[in-house]
């Protein structure tokens, strides 16, 4: 763990133990920079002209998880909570501070099911989504990336929010 309890990605392991540790570094680092603020604030666009938010970014993160794991790689019907075809900005839109807590248990539970579908799956293993094939080690790599900008976007709103930088 590093000192904002996040865990340290393997540095001598496979090649799938060394993506998800990656992506849980970058999944730990979503939730800290969420820490500590109020609901309102994290439902606050920071940044002008944007109008991106810490509590939008969980929310987006959220389907994002289980679009990529849960319905490229199961046969399971994903149930988006927040987007759908007549508001496929839902994510990040229609946020409610109240709501913010039960938002991040939904958010928990979308990772540990990923995790689940990781757990049964090869690198190599081929999902579809949207007609087009895609192995586990792309969409975990897809997802570090995806991770990782959008924490980026997490610092900038974080620090313009109280100040609050790091990593």
């Amino acid at each position: 763990m590093d000192l904002n309890g996040r865990p340290d990605p393997p540095t001598e392991a496979g090649e799938k133990e060394t993506l998800v540790g990656f992506l849980d570094f970058q999944r730990a680092t979503l939730r800290w920079k969420c820490e500590g603020l109020t609901p309102e604030q994290l439902g606050t666009a920071a940044i002008e002209p944007s109008s991106m938010t810490l509590h939008g970014l969980l929310r987006h993160l959220t389907e994002v998880e289980l679009g990529w794991f849960v319905d490229t790689f199961t046969d399971e019907e994903v149930v988006y909570a927040y987007s759908s075809p007549e508001h496929p900005e839902g994510d990040w839109t229609g946020l409610d501070p109240q709501q913010f807590s039960a938002d991040l248990r939904r958010y928990d539970e979308a990772v540990e099911r990923a995790r689940a579908v990781v757990a049964e799956l090869e690198p190599g293993h081929i999902g579809e989504d949207e007609g087009r094939p895609y192995s586990l080690r792309w969409v975990l790599a897809h997802m570090i990336e995806e991770y990782a900008r959008h924490n980026g976007h997490a610092d900038l709103l974080r620090e313009r929010l109280d100040g609050s930088t790091g990593e």
